[in-house]
């Protein structure tokens, strides 16, 4: 499909766009993800319905755009949370040529890497609902749509939103990117494995981290951390530390909540032992489902570390 002749055409006929190919149907949920009674009850809603001032991007992308919704697809919200921290990727999957102010028709279009491609594709706008609660990823700011819609096209790509739920982490960073991936059993971790966090991060790569159990439970722990779900790797930093450095990691729960509460936590009284200006700098005490832990107690948590960049 080619986005731009079909949005001229809707434009010329002023409709708005329907997608035969992925259509507001229960064939594009899939038909096992809720039961049939739920099933039959899903409404579509265009943007334009739930808001009277809907924007595909607000004030720049931000993973804490992001909040999963009742699709189990953090592997795929992971891997794009990690993607808007490098606008050099993000560019390639979010093209800036749509937007409901200027020319709207109904009618995106993101991109993916496929078997040595990009792949446009082209969605209309409606998204599903259940109860009037998303049944997709929802914006943590009312009326921002590129979480849903891109959330949406991934599913088209995919078959439908029933087969985005469980999958690989790497898979969707590659997905993304068009890049290499890497895995790291944190059973048998490397032995430099602070040195690798940072030079990736330094490096401006990709990275996600999974824990054990399985994903169709989602069990939290009393310390806070999901089992069988996979999270973003947004920073490794090394810093002084009583009489010494201490290597820290920082992580996002595609949840939009939902954090670590041990040591280096945000209300954890290791903070108050750094300097305050790199407390300012690092510590953000927000219910964002960000957070920071040791890498020690990285390793004793996660399970593999996943590492993307579009050079080897």
């Amino acid at each position: 499909q080619d986005f731009k002749e079909l949005r001229a055409l809707c434009l010329s006929q002023g409709v708005l766009f329907e997608d035969a190919t992925f259509p507001a149907h229960i064939s594009s949920i899939g038909p096992t993800l809720l039961p049939k009674e739920e099933l039959r009850q899903i409404q579509w809603k265009r943007p334009t319905e739930l808001q009277r001032n809907p924007y595909l991007i607000m004030d720049g992308v931000s993973r804490f755009d992001i909040m999963q919704g009742e699709i189990g697809d953090c592997w795929m919200l992971a891997a794009l949370g990690s993607l808007t921290l490098r606008k050099q990727f993000l560019e390639n999957v979010l093209p800036k040529d749509q937007g409901f102010q200027d020319d709207y028709a109904g009618i995106f279009h993101f991109r993916f890497w496929q078997y040595g491609e990009w792949v446009d594709v082209v969605i209309d706008d409606r998204l599903p609902f259940l109860n009037g609660r998303y049944l997709s990823v929802h914006p943590r700011t009312s009326n921002e749509f590129w979480p849903s819609l891109l959330e949406k096209a991934y599913a088209k790509l995919q078959g439908s939103y029933q087969n985005l739920n469980g999958g690989y982490l790497s898979d969707a960073l590659v997905d993304l990117t068009g890049g290499v991936q890497v895995q790291f059993s944190l059973k048998d971790p490397p032995p430099d494995l602070e040195e690798v966090l940072r030079a990736a991060d330094k490096s401006q790569c990709l990275m996600g981290c999974s824990t054990p159990g399985q994903s169709s439970r989602n069990i939290e722990l009393r310390n806070g951390i999901v089992q069988g779900h996979a999270y973003t790797v947004t920073g490794a930093v090394k810093i002084p530390y009583k009489n010494g450095w201490k290597h820290i990691i920082r992580i996002w729960n595609p949840w939009g909540h939902g954090e670590w509460k041990g040591p280096w936590s945000d209300d954890s009284p290791q903070w108050d032992r750094v300097e305050p200006k790199y407390r300012e700098a690092l510590l953000k005490n927000k219910d964002d489902g960000e957070f920071w832990m040791s890498c020690k107690n990285f390793q004793e948590q996660f399970s593999w570390l996943y590492i993307c960049n579009n050079t080897p």
